[in-house]
């Protein structure tokens, strides 16, 4: 029954992935001998209140002990770090390409640039770390030192000791569902990246020379005039994408109504980008002189890219807006 898979889920997720698919057997197989030939849910119940608390049974498969923090909060702990140090990382590192890309002159070679950015984000990541790991750290300290309760039960997310009847408040996710966080503050970053190059193509996106001083800036890609006066449009987009990770941060799964919202994103997104790189007059002229050119083409360049660049993102979009669907029309474990 779906109780005692969520069950098992609760246990087995809080082990190492290597010995979770044998674990998963056992409980299922000591559950199942425990209960009647033609069982109910509602004699899975009592079977499943004298298994216990799915952290304290898993804590029996670990070869370690959880005193960091006290059994009794350890489980909460561990979780609001799982779903703390990743944003404030991602939040970190977006501040810090956005500010990179904002305050760039075009003075200063692009792979310096480069260079310093990535051993400052590497800082930055570790520094909001140590931060949020010695903060929260601190704060399940001091909760658990003024908890003058001798129970060391440990508590849900709910602060309140687990009984089956929480199982029901758990969505249970197949793996082949599954939206990692990973994937949903990549995507985020990919935002904050895109965005803040956008407002600055004039100084970021162009041809660059050996100089002296390494690569020089010599000329844009495209008219920043043309580019900013589609920012209602652009800003829609951004909108759209934040909104579509925080969805998936949410329900962390695909359903019918986050792949019908991603391909929402997807086609006003390729709308918009159609709409901006259609315009006749994005492209600098005298880059498309440069690279008609440099590259022997005949013809228009400017066309190349136009159908180059709409073919590409079209297929990528397709691409998602399938893979959301596929996802979501797998049927979840009975």
């Amino acid at each position: 029954m779906k109780i005692i898979g969520l069950y098992i889920q609760e246990v087995t997720r809080r082990l190492p992935e290597k010995s979770r698919e044998d674990i998963a057997l056992e409980l299922r197989s000591t559950i199942e001998d425990m209960l009647p030939d033609d069982y109910t849910e509602e004699e899975v119940k009592p079977v499943l209140e004298k298994m216990g608390n799915p952290a304290i049974l898993a804590t029996g498969y670990l070869d370690r002990s959880m005193y960091l923090i006290g059994p009794r909060y350890f489980d909460i702990y561990i979780n609001l770090l799982k779903i703390i140090l990743p944003i404030a990382a991602v939040v970190s590192l977006i501040s810090l390409i956005a500010n990179t890309i904002i305050s760039y002159s075009g003075e200063e070679a692009v792979l310096n640039i480069l260079l310093d950015s990535i051993g400052t984000g590497i800082w930055a990541i570790l520094s909001t770390g140590i931060q949020v790991f010695f903060w929260l750290t601190v704060v399940f300290a001091i909760i658990e030192r003024t908890d003058h309760k001798d129970s060391q039960i440990p508590l849900t997310a709910c602060f309140k000791e687990w009984t089956p009847e929480d199982l029901y408040n758990i969505p249970y996710i197949p793996k082949e569902k599954a939206i990692p966080k990973v994937e949903v503050f990549l995507g985020l970053l990919w935002t904050a990246i895109w965005a803040s190059i956008y407002f600055n193509a004039a100084s970021l996106l162009g041809v660059y020379e050996k100089g002296n001083n390494g690569l020089e800036f010599v000329m844009p890609t495209f008219n920043q005039e043309v580019l900013l006066s589609y920012w209602p449009l652009v800003v829609m987009v951004i909108g759209l994408e934040i909104a579509v990770a925080a969805f998936k941060l949410l329900t962390a799964q695909w359903t019918r109504k986050i792949a019908t919202l991603n391909t929402v994103m997807h086609g006003v997104s390729s709308l918009v980008f159609i709409i901006i790189i259609s315009n006749n007059q994005l492209f600098n002229p005298a880059f498309v002189t440069y690279m008609t050119d440099l590259f022997s083409i005949t013809g228009d360049f400017s066309t190349w890219i136009l159908w180059g660049a709409i073919v590409t993102f079209l297929l990528f979009a397709a691409i998602d807006i399938y893979q959301g669907f596929r996802k979501a029309k797998l049927q979840s474990m009975k």
